[in-house]
């Protein structure tokens, strides 16, 4: 059974920086393509960037305007989300997920599996 495990959660005020990781354990790391989603109150779950399997390919969305860098070690089987200059509308539950196979990663159905989320917090 495939696991993911998201950690680097925290409070942070804005302006600051937090790198959040994904450990997923179970399979073959190097064969998922990975992606970070994340989900305000009352709010839909949003995509936020994802990386291929080989991570020689990235996409974002459009609200991360550079501010965010998705990577990922596929020795150590751990995808990474480098935030910077945080604002108070980042904070949200931040999720990482894994898909094996061709498919829309900007798209939360497309995942296969997905972890338990860890809470990021902005503060004025």
């Amino acid at each position: 059974q495939v696991q993911l495990v998201e950690s680097g959660g925290g409070l942070v005020e804005a302006g600051g920086s937090l790198r959040l990781s994904c450990a997923i354990s179970g399979r073959t790391f190097s064969t998922y393509d990975m992606g970070w989603f994340r989900q305000a109150p009352e709010k839909e779950r949003e995509f936020v960037a994802a990386i291929n399997w080989s991570g020689s390919s990235t996409s974002y969305a459009d609200f991360v305007e550079g501010r965010f860098t998705i990577s990922r070690d596929n020795i150590v089987n751990t995808v990474y989300l480098q935030m910077n200059s945080l604002k108070l509308e980042d904070t949200a539950v931040y999720f990482c997920a894994a898909v094996d196979g061709l498919a829309d990663l900007s798209k939360a159905d497309a995942y296969d599996y997905w972890g338990q989320g860890t809470q990021v917090t902005v503060s004025s």
